[in-house]
């Protein structure tokens, strides 16, 4: 089949597992091409040269560590009528030398309103649905109560009447919707290879850098050696080792590590899942989806979930180390084999009609 994959720009966790499903439907003879925006396209277009074509997509805007939906909203409207534009323009190039069979939608809006323009079946492949096509097994306390009821609205506005949803998820709430697959998490190769061991140090993932007294506050555990990446510094403050960004070099840290503190990010919570490390999660406010992943670490027994990041509540993370492992050594995923077979079998079905 010919294949349109949509994939966002903001964050790289959608670019990340969106080349480990590229990967394997061209394995399976598929052709396919993809379209992205902003770090996403680069990454995907190193992986699949001449197989991407870049568009205009929408992104976050932030006040402090916070998700502003005002600012977000001022910036879509000023940019979307570019954006639009440059987007019709690519797709009208796309149109040249390749008509899809169906669309691939990562969470992605355009390719999504290509396939209805064209009467064309779409797969969703996110974990995003699991806001609107489960039945959440958490507490939603009073004051996220707003905040799900935003994500909720998004989320079935994104990619409505989809032929399928493949929502990749490490926890399992019982479904509400048909045509609804849970799979476990999407995996990239680098993690699947890597070998889990039990190192001295915790792993920080600093997404938002504003937090400019982290240092000073980790710090204050001098009985634990830290490394911390998101400042893209390579510096010694004792205790703490600031990390330049490099992939391998994460990946590393990761697979050795006691435990991570991270935020509520569905792509390294997986990971951290999936190579049974400890999880102290410590959500971006007003990201229901973040308070959801980290809410559901806590309730599976595999770390903590706090509002901050202070020494206490780290002190209290790592006090309850042993117990979380206990709980992470009862998780197993057999790579991204659920997701493939099912993914296969949605696809050879279209394929029939």
């Amino acid at each position: 089949m010919n294949i349109l994959y949509g994939v966002p720009g903001e964050g790289l966790g959608h670019a990340t597992r969106s080349k480990v499903v590229m990967a394997h439907l061209l394995a399976q003879g598929h052709d396919v091409r993809a379209v992205s925006s902003s770090r996403a396209f680069h990454v995907l277009d190193a992986a699949f040269p001449g197989r991407v074509l870049e568009i205009r997509g929408f992104h976050l805007a932030y006040k402090g560590l916070a998700v502003s939906k005002s600012r977000t909203s001022a910036l879509i409207l000023r940019t979307a009528p570019a954006s639009l534009q440059q987007n019709f323009r690519q797709y009208q190039q796309l149109l040249h030398d390749f008509e899809p069979d169906a669309v691939v939608s990562d969470f992605e809006s355009f390719s999504y309103f290509y396939a209805k323009a064209h009467g064309l079946p779409v797969v969703s492949i996110d974990n995003m649905q699991i806001i609107s096509r489960t039945r959440l097994d958490v507490a939603v306390p009073r004051e996220e109560r707003g905040n799900f009821q935003l994500a909720k609205n998004i989320v079935r506005l994104k990619v409505p009447r989809s032929r399928h949803y493949f929502v990749a998820t490490f926890f399992t709430p019982p479904v509400s919707k048909a045509r609804t697959t849970l799979v476990p998490p999407i995996i990239r190769p680098e993690i699947l290879a890597a070998r889990p061991t039990a190192g001295a140090h915790i792993l920080v993932y600093q997404s938002a850098t504003t937090q400019h007294d982290l240092v000073a506050l980790l710090q204050q555990l001098p009985e634990q050696e830290f490394r911390v990446y998101g400042f893209n510094k390579e510096e010694s403050h004792g205790n703490v080792q600031l990390k330049a960004f490099s992939e391998a070099g994460f990946i590393a840290d990761l697979a050795s590590s006691r435990a991570i503190i991270t935020n509520g990010g569905f792509s390294l919570i997986s990971e951290a899942v999936f190579l049974h490390k400890p999880i102290c999660a410590v959500p971006i406010p007003a990201q229901f989806e973040q308070w959801l992943n980290a809410a559901e670490v806590e309730k599976l027994g595999y770390g903590r979930h706090f509002g901050a990041i202070t020494a206490e509540n780290i002190r209290a993370f790592v006090d309850g180390l042993p117990g979380f492992a206990g709980a992470l050594a009862g998780y197993a995923q057999d790579g991204n084999a659920v997701l493939f077979a099912n993914l296969d079998a949605c696809l050879a079905g279209l394929a029939a009609e």
